[in-house]
């Protein structure tokens, strides 16, 4: 699977389409999914985007198909056999609740309800096997990291207030409707959890960051690198978009001294400054640029030509395991005077936003503005955090026995 993540609008989708393109051409079988509600994926091929079939899939190419996840569709299959249950088992109290009067679209309202249907649609269809990779159209970057750490923040959130053992307990009771709800609630953190573990498989999904040539650009590109390092999620390549092509000979003699020309030149020499100061800050991930396009990339032959564009190596996947999970090593000492350190991928986070803090087992990590919670190894549940520093691209937290628990 392979992520799209920018500041939105046509860029990043025509881009995610040429890049489709680029691969079915070299005998992959691709689909590209989006789950951004203000879809453009259709619009981007026009005339040629062909009708859907039943499941809402269109063929655009040989080996190159296309669905738009229409999330109040999805909510509505899945929510009105639950609702209807629901409502029967509730039938006769007089205080209960009555789902079955609850309506799917009224369930959009909620907070990141599409974006977990939208989510867990393409967990299921790149389940399916029938394409090699899965190019996901996203958001807007603030609004794709908030989709990408959902399914944390979600179990997280459920485990605080209903954790396991109570819900157990109040499923194996003798209230129907709280068996329901249990069974309810437990379905909804396995699909939770399988979008989570797609999303943070190294060997199964990559990621994408489309950013243009601008100042403003750079800052948003590791703010977007930084969140993806801290969710776990590999960032397999930065595009750099609607870079101006260099002026030739014949173009200037054609127009002179033209003013015209002296504002292209400057808007350009602008543009390298930022690509420069992007490779020089983000030096870890590979940078791609693609040139402006003469005109409007709509439809497959103008798409053909930013899928030219687009450097051949620059689509190829790294080797599995390129990203990095939390690891833990002993580096010193035995017992008591042990020192252990958890080593994370974090970049290009700012210094000065750095926060750790400590919820029973688990560590949170801030950067950023976003903030990642991560289930401790068992040897360092027993511990306390002694200190951490930024090592190169890794944070280093270094972790001492706690006297009061460790086995002696």
């Amino acid at each position: 699977m392979l992520l799209f993540l920018g500041k939105g609008g046509a860029g990043k989708t025509t881009l995610a389409a040429a890049s489709g393109l680029r691969l079915a051409q070299a005998g992959e079988r691709v689909l590209i999914a989006s789950i951004d509600q203000a879809h453009s994926l259709v619009d981007v091929f026009a005339g040629d985007a062909g009708t859907e079939d039943p499941s809402g899939i269109r063929s655009i190419a040989p080996g190159l198909d296309i669905v738009e996840i229409d999330t109040l569709a999805l909510l509505e299959a899945r929510y009105r056999g639950l609702g209807a249950l629901m409502a029967v088992a509730s039938t006769g109290h007089e205080h209960g609740v009555s789902f079955g009067a609850i309506e799917p679209e009224e369930l959009l309202g909620l907070a990141g309800v599409e974006e977990l249907l939208g989510m867990h649609e393409i967990r299921r269809l790149a389940d399916e096997n029938r394409w090699d990779t899965v190019i996901v159209d996203l958001p807007a970057s603030a609004d794709a990291l908030r989709t990408l750490h959902l399914p944390d923040t979600v179990a997280a959130y459920v485990e605080r207030i209903w954790p396991l053992h109570a819900r157990m307990v109040a499923g194996t009771g003798s209230d129907v409707r709280l068996t329901l709800v249990v069974a309810m609630i437990e379905r909804i953190l396995a699909e939770v959890d399988s979008v989570r573990s797609l999303i943070t498989d190294f060997d199964r999904t990559g990621a994408t960051v489309v950013v243009t040539a601008e100042q403003l650009s750079v800052a948003d590109a590791e703010r977007t690198l930084s969140a993806a390092a801290l969710l776990g999620i590999g960032v397999d390549r930065v595009l750099i978009n609607k870079v101006l092509p260099r002026l030739n000979s014949t173009s200037i003699g054609l127009v002179g001294a033209h003013p015209a020309v002296f504002w292209f030149e400057r808007w350009r020499a602008a543009q390298l400054d930022a690509v420069g100061e992007l490779r020089r800050r983000i030096g870890t991930v590979p940078i791609v640029e693609v040139e402006h396009a003469a005109g409007e990339p709509v439809g497959l032959q103008s798409l053909q030509d930013v899928a030219d564009r687009l450097e051949p190596d620059s689509l190829e996947r790294h080797a599995p395991g390129r990203g990095e999970q939390p690891s833990v090593v002993l580096e010193s000492g035995r017992g008591l005077e042990s020192v252990y350190a958890m080593r994370m991928l974090l970049p290009v986070a700012d210094s000065t936003t750095l926060g750790l803090g400590r919820v029973e087992d688990d560590l949170i990590v801030s950067a950023d503005g976003r903030r990642r919670r991560i289930k401790l190894a068992s040897v360092l549940r027993r511990c306390v955090a002694d200190s951490a520093e930024l090592d190169g691209p890794c944070l280093v937290v270094r972790f001492r026995p706690n006297p009061d628990v460790w086995p002696l």
